[in-house]
C-alpha cells in the first residue's frame, strides 16, 4: 500500500495521539497503580503497543512484520535483564536506565509481551482486509 502525501499525514497524527494516550496511560499505571495485575500485565502488554504506534508515526506504511519485530525486541531487553545488563554496566543506582533496561527477568513478561504483539497482528490483520474490502468495493 503506496501512501499519499496526505494520507500519511492523516496516519502519522492518529498515530501520533494514540501514542500520546497511551504513553500517558503507561506512566500513570507506573506511578499509580501498584495491585498484582494492572501494573505487571496490562503495563506489559500496552509497552509493545506503545512502540508501535511510536514507530508507525515515523513510518505510516503497513510494515507487515512490524508486530514481530517489537516481540523480538521486547523479549531481547527482557533477556538482558536475565543476564543483568544493568548491574553490568553499572546503572542500578540510576532510576532511568533501571526502569528503560529493566533489572528483573521473567518469563511472564515475555508471554505479555507476546500477547501485546498478537493484539496487534489482529490490528493489523483487520486493517488489511478493511481496506482490501473498501479498494473491491469501489472498483
Amino acid at each position: 500500500m503506496n501512501l499519499q502525501k496526505d494520507e500519511k499525514r492523516k496516519y502519522r497524527i492518529k498515530y501520533a495521539v494514540a501514542f500520546i494516550v497511551l504513553l500517558i496511560l503507561e506512566v500513570l499505571i507506573a506511578l499509580y497503580v501498584h495491585d498484582n495485575f494492572i501494573r505487571p500485565y496490562i503495563g506489559d502488554v500496552l509497552v509493545v503497543i506503545v512502540l508501535y504506534t511510536a514507530i508507525r508515526v515515523i513510518i505510516p506504511e503497513k510494515y507487515a512484520l512490524l508486530a514481530l519485530y517489537l516481540f523480538a525486541f521486547a523479549a531481547g531487553v527482557e533477556f538482558l535483564q536475565y543476564f543483568k545488563l544493568v548491574q553490568v554496566l553499572g546503572l542500578q543506582k540510576n532510576t532511568f536506565f533501571r526502569i528503560i533496561l529493566g533489572s528483573t527477568f521473567d518469563w511472564k513478561d515475555i508471554l505479555c509481551y507476546g500477547v501485546g504483539s498478537a493484539i496487534l497482528g489482529v490490528y493489523e490483520w483487520m486493517v488489511r482486509n478493511r481496506w482490501r474490502s473498501q479498494v473491491t468495493i469501489s472498483k
